[in-house]
């Protein structure tokens, strides 16, 4: 006689109950599961050393190819740190070029030395009592072989498993493993698992440390949206905030040609002066892009309104959350409006208890100038837009 099919499922499960290695499994979930939730309160915990940072551009990373030590001694000095320090911000996100790091770690090339002098810098900031983001950040053509090659996603989990473990006899509490600067990943499925890889990788050499985590391409609020939580539960997430474009990147010369040619753009948006403002915009297509930042009314709210969308998604998720790029160009922006749109960014992310680390110390968006003589001048209203005191 046949038993009906659910007879033999109740027949199954039962037998499954009974086998001597399905309790130890459970277990094994149960722990795993329990392991998750102590990380996630660490998480928690570690985030509060990262409420208020400056990023130091320029000095690791993003330098034509010059890391030489004159190059790493004099863009950003010790004195620099003190005076971030100062400032009241609590932490630093330190920027590292991914080619001069792997060059340093096999030994060879002009830079060889490059890991020592980080290694200066990492404790420099840990020495005036600041946290350190190690933010990897890449240029092209490495992020391109990253997106396009399996054997570049190789050498990058290769080049996270060596930085990690370098890094980890340094405080869990106060240096922060950052995976990778806006991977420029468009295929979010494809930057999960590259991400889950890196992260496993850092898990294994460091057990202790918290790791930054980010969404594909640009890191942006939507790129965080579509984001699924790592399995591992010690991680914060992070997103970069510079929307709307057309306003925090007018006059700048690394994107569309149309912002080189903007200049004075309001915040908030103007109706009376964008319709003069958008004659400077010589193609049509491009004006029209423009016009849409003065059509949507950004403003504090508006601002606000987009800053609660990532809130929600940290909450949902039960995951700890940081802004750790926002800023304005200041090249051709009114300075009061740059001023305004930092104050709005700034209080938008405090409302959520988002901490934020502004984009950056002493280039084009900084918190200060050089002067003549390489000496950073800080800009009070900045501070005061931060809500810093000078």
């Amino acid at each position: 006689m046949r038993l009906p099919r659910i007879f033999l499922f109740v027949a199954a499960v039962l037998l499954l109950l009974f086998l001597p290695g399905f309790s130890q499994s459970g277990s094994a979930q149960s722990s795993s599961a329990q392991s998750c939730e102590e990380g996630v309160k660490t998480a928690f915990a570690r985030v509060q050393h990262l409420r208020r940072g400056i990023n130091v551009s320029h000095w690791f990373s993003q330098s034509a190819g010059d890391y030489s030590a004159h190059h790493t001694e004099t863009e950003t000095t010790p004195e620099d740190i003190q005076t971030i320090a100062s400032l009241g911000f609590d932490h630093v996100r330190l920027s590292i070029d991914a080619t001069p790091l792997e060059q340093s770690f096999a030994g060879y090339g002009p830079n060889a030395d490059f890991v020592a002098r980080l290694d200066k810098a990492v404790d420099e900031i840990l020495g005036a009592g600041m946290a350190v983001e190690i933010d990897l950040h890449p240029e092209e053509p490495y992020k391109l072989a990253v997106r396009t090659q399996g054997d570049a996603v190789d050498k990058l989990v290769a080049l996270w498993r060596k930085l990690a473990a370098h890094y980890a006899n340094r405080d869990p509490e106060r240096v922060f493993f950052e995976v990778m600067n806006e991977p420029e990943v468009n295929d979010p499925y494809r930057w999960a698992g590259i991400q889950a890889r890196v992260a496993a990788a850092i898990r294994e050499v460091a057990p202790q440390h918290t790791i930054i985590a980010t969404g594909a391409n640009w890191s942006d609020i939507q790129d965080l949206l579509a984001l699924h939580p790592l399995p591992d539960g010690n991680v914060i997430y992070n997103f970069h905030d510079y929307d709307p474009h057309e306003f925090t990147h007018q006059g700048a010369s690394w994107g569309p040609v149309y912002w080189t040619e903007e200049k004075a753009i309001p915040y908030p948006s103007d109706e009376a002066v964008m319709a003069d403002r958008l004659k400077q915009i010589s193609d049509q297509a491009a004006r029209y892009r423009v016009k849409g930042y003065w059509l949507d009314h950004w403003d504090e709210h508006r601002i606000r309104l987009m800053i609660d969308s990532a809130a929600e998604w940290a909450g949902a998720n039960h995951v700890p959350l940081i802004c750790n790029e926002f800023g304005v160009y200041q090249k051709v922006a009114e300075p009061a409006d740059r001023l305004r749109w930092i104050h709005d960014m700034r209080t938008a992310l405090e409302a959520d208890g988002i901490g934020w680390a502004m984009w950056d110390y002493h280039n084009g968006f900084g918190v200060a100038v050089k002067d003549k003589d390489g000496k950073s001048v800080v800009d009070p209203g900045t501070v005061e837009a931060l809500g810093l005191k000078k």
